[in-house]
């Protein structure tokens, strides 16, 4: 049986969506490539393909040696641009860490990406298109589903929420990109709604905007809740005690935090982005500012019909990145790479042992 070694860090990080991502593709891969490939994690021995979900220094140095045993693969979690209002570095540390990542990233054989507008991205930084594969993120519905009325009420008095107060919900880490600012401007604004923010600062003092964002955390009107990272075995509560997702992101790539509020089937309203456009069509509410963000949430509250009909949108979208379609596209991509991987096998030059790439066809 052929293998595949997944290779991650992820989880040095809590509270990201690298790491849910990992979790969830990795259980997904197992169990659609049952009996047909062995799925491994760090595993040090030889396999057919090598998939790289993080890009620590450690698997970089052993890529030549993976190269040589079969294909390797690379999950485009991050690009220089997404990165660069995420954390905060010195200047110098920053060019340094993304000539390292262009680099990871260009000795793949194949790399994947969770949004297809990073394919022209790539093209840009000197990867070609033909190298690059979109499959989007998925969510397990063992996980992440709707829960009864009575049960989401006994959530809200465990914390402290009232059952008939509506409930405002962003969950992602404490960065500038993710708009905390503007979430909080928005609970200003609506002084009568509960607004509850799950996620916490994971990246410590180097997390953009940390100053800023603990200053104006001491100073938080009565209807902000922050819960700070939240254990991803609570989360499906989390979601289900609110009456909306609202993630003001600036930057984003494909969060898992939209796949799981799609799951619960609670409407999701995000920032008018670009980078959206590919992957959320009709299944969540755009606003291009403040104004259009209060107005939203206003009618959400305010109008039981469009609400029914966002709420329908959102499990739309989630019926949309299913496991049985997502996982179809990730058994077709391994079939076809250790396909590819097969024509190419490797020979010891005749006295020594230098590698080198002889190519065979099917017989």
């Amino acid at each position: 049986m052929m293998k595949i070694n997944m290779m991650s860090k992820a989880d040095m990080v809590k509270g990201q969506g690298v790491l849910s991502a990992h979790d969830e593709q990795v259980a997904l891969a197992a169990q659609v490539l049952k009996g047909q490939f062995e799925v491994l994690n760090n595993a040090k021995e030889s396999c057919e393909i090598t998939h790289y979900h993080s890009i620590n220094p450690e698997f970089y140095l052993g890529i030549g040696h993976r190269k040589r045993q079969g294909k390797t693969v690379g999950y485009v979690h991050f690009l220089p641009e997404t990165v660069e209002n995420s954390i905060h570095l010195p200047r110098f540390m920053k060019k340094i860490f993304y000539r390292y990542m262009l680099s990871f990233y260009k000795r793949m054989d194949k790399l994947v990406t969770v949004n297809p507008y990073f394919i022209e991205r790539l093209a840009h930084y000197g990867i070609p298109k033909e190298r690059v594969t979109y499959i989007p993120n998925v969510v397990s519905e063992e996980d992440f589903y709707p829960l009864p009325r009575e049960e989401r009420a006994r959530i809200r008095r465990e914390y402290r929420i009232s059952k008939d107060a509506f409930t405002v919900l962003c969950v992602g880490q404490l960065q500038k990109r993710k708009g905390v600012v503007d979430f909080v401007e928005a609970a200003k604004r609506m002084p009568d709604c509960m607004f509850v923010w799950a996620g916490g600062f994971s990246f410590g003092r180097i997390s953009d905007g940390y100053e800023e964002i603990r200053k104006m955390m001491k100073h938080l009107p009565p209807n902000v809740r922050f819960l700070g990272i939240v254990d991803r075995e609570k989360m499906n509560e989390i979601y289900n005690m609110a009456d909306v997702m609202f993630l003001p992101s600036y930057e984003e790539l494909f969060p898992m935090t939209i796949l799981e509020s799609m799951n619960c089937a609670v409407p999701v309203l995000v920032r008018n982005l670009p980078i959206y456009d590919p992957i959320l069509f009709d299944y969540a509410l755009r606003g291009d500012g403040m104004d259009a963000f209060v107005s939203t949430l206003k009618q959400l509250r305010e109008d039981p019909d469009f609400y029914q009909r966002s709420a329908h949108a959102s499990f739309a979208g989630h019926e949309f990145y299913s496991r049985e379609h997502v996982g179809q596209m990730w058994k077709e991509f391994y079939e076809k790479t250790a396909a590819e991987g097969k024509r190419t096998v490797p020979a010891r030059r005749r006295g020594g042992n230098v590698w080198r790439q002889k190519e065979q066809q099917f017989s």
